[in-house]
């Protein structure tokens, strides 16, 4: 019996398809949908860089503060995503939870999440959004499929389908 699922999105191209399937099968089992965004924290580059033109506390204010607005922010923009997707009062809205955004390893966060939320199943995409068709699943997927403790039900990217 699936009750709860956790629906993670990498809010690319493909994320509106992924979401499709992650609220039909929410419908199906009437299962209550938690969706979460993982950011991954600034690489040693991007930090070195903002350290030489913010100074110390400048640094530790956007470390404490500005993640956190950004955060609040990108949650934000993931629920607007949402509605407008499907509609201001689109019933499937209803299904959604709650929407997170979480800072680390993207695997990582998602196993998580999956198991302190005790959902019953997790809906990604194979690949991300940046991720071409070299590979044959995403490094993010292989993970989550590979670990996790309940069942994963993975959507392929449209770009992976062979035309005829």
């Amino acid at each position: 019996m699936i009750r709860s699922m956790l629906y993670a999105t990498d809010l690319g191209l493909y994320s509106p398809y992924v979401l499709q399937h992650a609220l039909a099968l929410a419908r199906t089992f009437e299962a209550e949908l938690y969706v979460i965004h993982v950011v991954e924290p600034m690489g040693p580059f991007a930090e070195s860089v903002l350290q030489s033109y913010l100074g110390e506390d400048a640094l530790k204010s956007l470390h404490s503060e500005g993640i956190s607005n950004v955060i609040d922010g990108i949650e934000q923009r993931v629920l607007d995503g949402f509605r407008e997707e499907l509609g201001e009062g689109h019933k499937d809205l209803a299904l959604i939870r709650t929407v997170r955004v979480v800072q680390g390893d993207p695997s990582n966060v998602i196993l998580d999440q999956a198991q302190k939320l005790a959902v019953d199943l997790v809906v990604v995409g194979s690949h991300s959004h940046g991720a071409r068709g070299e590979t044959p699943i995403g490094r993010t997927a292989a993970r989550v499929l590979q670990l996790s403790e309940v069942p994963v039900y993975m959507v392929p990217m449209l770009h992976n389908r062979a035309v005829d």
